[in-house]
């Protein structure tokens, strides 16, 4: 009788271990370490106790920088990928679609593929988040080889040899599918696409605010070894027999763009399962043209893998006009609840919300509740009255701000912020875009952003690093903006065209810039990395990341925190590492206790994701250090390999 509670305890946490975490090879073989997003290594020679002995063991330099001569592409630029490591080997893409091999134990190059993307196009974005890789089952090796894939931002899906680099002539035409055909000529990819058993699963990038007919944010699967289509999903429907068809309301509503996919996929071969995390129709910030609940945009939506067929939704934004695009991959993972292991998938979100919904279903594991929100008085819009607002975990991030927030380095530009705060309206999350100018609280950068969470199963920690930056939203009548006050307007702040609409749209945020960088002008911190207990729904920690200033004039900046683009990632070591931040560093803090331990200058900034492995029965950590050109953080091409000293 005394065995039982033991053997049960015992039973219980071998449950809760995720399945990829049992059977950790040292390998990271998916953008988010496993398919399912958990950026949870098992490993743990680089630990607590030693972490501040890393040096580093090799840098590899892309050569990226000299691709961009004659065009405008560093501004645009962004080194966002995270390498993924199979069998000792480093495989990775740069902002321009290049894809690099190099041996994972020294940082020497194995081969290159340049598929010669024109950088002279204007392209929304100029990134890639990373390749994926198919591998055959232990019974075809003999037959078949290990496929690389990259899908470009100019619109193509790619098949190389893992060994060579070489394009696979079986794949489509000659190596390649073309993914603008029947789709369109803007579509661009920027996040690695999904791998679920013989299929490769791929979203879209498309350029914001530009029209309200938007290219369609169709969601497409291949078959990896022929490149042939074996099924497409549209978010928006297009016919009334879908039961969403009616939430579409308005003469142009189904003509509505974009709900596309540009986040990562996370996926479930077990279950024959793909999650798909959609984003706001078009245009973001005016939806007159598309009054109603907007189903499936905003929503992650659950598909049978091998059909395409709808399982479940669950929208997170009716009727978007904050630009709240679900960003973050969706996590897959098993938490303890009432008594039972539940399968779950974690949603996060740009709002700061985290929902957590039950795998086979979409129903919230945790309740949900809708909520009254404010009302829109732009003439021609109907703002859906309510939204989904979680019960757990609370929400993060900055969701309210008045003039009391008003912050500055010194009394006048406090005063200064003061006073432009009180310009804008602000009645909490999901104020409506107003002529006046709405403050976003969170603005469109998150909370939650696309460098999204990463989960500790043994210790049910979610960590997850977040943005504070409110967007100061205006719409002008078209008939009030004539094309050279566009152009004029572009020199300073955002200005989106929303062709078909009556609006046009300026954005900006509440920035105070100075000689040597900028901050914020309401309290700080700006940036944090937050750890959420998901066993007792509260946060265990929460800490700045980083700073934006020069701190040998400004101190105290350490404790501001930092814009961050770029996630984190944990591991069994008891070390969440992260870079994201401006300041150039990548970091590692105790994921127990938020405790900085460790941070390491790199050669360039990292808006990137980390990641770990073991090669030699040597663990790396490796970052991707290239800057970002839309934040204007410290550009570069460099991969920057960890190690602890022989």
């Amino acid at each position: 009788m005394i065995m039982r509670p033991i053997i049960l305890i015992c039973i219980h946490f071998l449950l809760a271990l995720p399945f990829a975490n049992a059977q950790d090879t040292g390998d990271w073989s998916s953008y988010g370490k496993d398919p399912g997003g958990n950026r949870f290594s098992s490993l743990d020679q680089i630990n607590i106790r030693n972490v501040n002995q890393l040096q580093v063991a090799w840098t590899f330099q892309t050569g990226e920088l000299g691709t961009y001569e004659g065009t405008h592409a560093l501004e645009k630029a962004a080194f966002e990928a995270t390498p993924l490591m199979i069998g000792n080997i480093l495989y990775f893409s740069t902002p321009s679609d290049r894809v690099f091999a190099i041996d994972a134990s020294n940082g020497k190059k194995l081969w290159l593929y340049d598929p010669k993307v024109d950088l002279h196009e204007d392209y929304s974005e100029i990134t890639s988040r990373g390749v994926s890789i198919w591998k055959p089952s232990a019974g075809d090796r003999e037959h078949r080889e290990m496929i690389v894939f990259i899908a470009t931002i100019d619109g193509r899906l790619i098949a190389l040899s893992a060994k060579t680099g070489l394009p696979i002539e079986t794949f489509g035409d000659q190596g390649t599918v073309d993914l603008k055909s029947g789709i369109g000529e803007d579509i661009s990819v920027t996040s690695a696409p999904a791998i679920i058993g013989h299929l490769i699963i791929v979203g879209s990038s498309l350029g914001d605010n530009n029209r309200f007919d938007a290219t369609a944010g169709t969601v497409r699967a291949y078959d990896v070894e022929t490149g042939k289509l074996i099924w497409s999903w549209d978010p928006i429907p297009k016919n009334d027999a879908d039961p969403a068809w009616k939430t579409w309301i308005g003469a142009k509503a189904h003509q509505t763009g974009a709900a596309n996919t540009w986040a990562t996929i996370s996926t479930d071969e077990k279950n024959d399962l793909v999650f798909i995390p959609t984003s706001c129709p078009s245009p973001d910030y005016y939806g007159g043209e598309r009054l109603g609940q907007n189903l499936y945009g905003n929503s992650l939506v659950a598909l049978q893998a091998s059909t395409g067929k709808m399982i479940w939704y669950f929208q997170v934004v009716h009727h978007d006009l904050w630009d709240y695009d679900i960003a973050a991959q969706p996590v897959l993972t098993t938490i303890y609840k009432d008594g039972m292991n539940r399968s779950v998938v974690i949603v996060g979100t740009k709002m700061g919300f985290i929902f957590v919904l039950d795998r086979m279903t979409g129903k919230p594991v945790f309740p949900v509740e809708e909520r009254l929100v404010p009302a829109s008085a732009i003439k021609g819009e109907e703002t859906w009255p309510t939204q989904p607002f979680p019960s757990f975990p609370p929400a993060l991030g900055i969701q309210k701000i008045d003039s009391s927030y008003g912050w500055g380095v010194n009394t006048d530009e406090r005063t200064e912020a003061v006073q432009r705060i009180s310009t804008y309206q602000n009645k909490g999350i999901y104020t409506p875009p107003s002529l006046q100018g709405s403050l976003m609280t969170p603005g469109n950068l998150g909370g939650i952003h696309w460098g999204g969470m990463c989960y500790d199963s043994t210790k049910g920690l979610l960590i997850t690093n977040i943005n504070r930056l409110p967007a100061i939203i205006s719409l002008v009548p078209r008939t009030e903006m004539p094309e050279d006050e566009i152009k004029k307007e572009r020199q300073r702040i955002e200005i989106g065209r929303q062709t078909g609409t009556p609006y046009i749209l300026k954005r900006d945020y509440l920035i105070k810039r100075h000689e040597d960088g900028f901050t914020m002008q309401f309290s700080p911190p700006w940036g944090e990395l937050i750890a959420i207990d998901l066993n007792t729904g509260k946060n265990k920690w929460e800490v700045p990341l980083g700073s934006m200033m020069d701190l040998t004039k400004y101190p105290a900046a350490k404790n501001w925190g930092s814009i961050n683009l770029g996630g984190a990632i944990v591991t069994k070591g008891k070390l969440a590492f992260v870079a994201a931040s401006m300041d150039n560093h990548l970091r590692a803090f105790n994921s127990e206790t938020g405790e900085l331990l460790s941070e390491f200058l790199l050669p360039a900034s990292a808006q990137a994701t980390p990641m770990t492995y073991m090669v030699n029965k040597k663990q790396f950590v490796v970052i991707a250090a290239g800057g970002h050109g839309k934040i204007h953080t410290k550009q570069g091409d460099f991969i920057v390999a960890y190690s602890l000293k022989n």
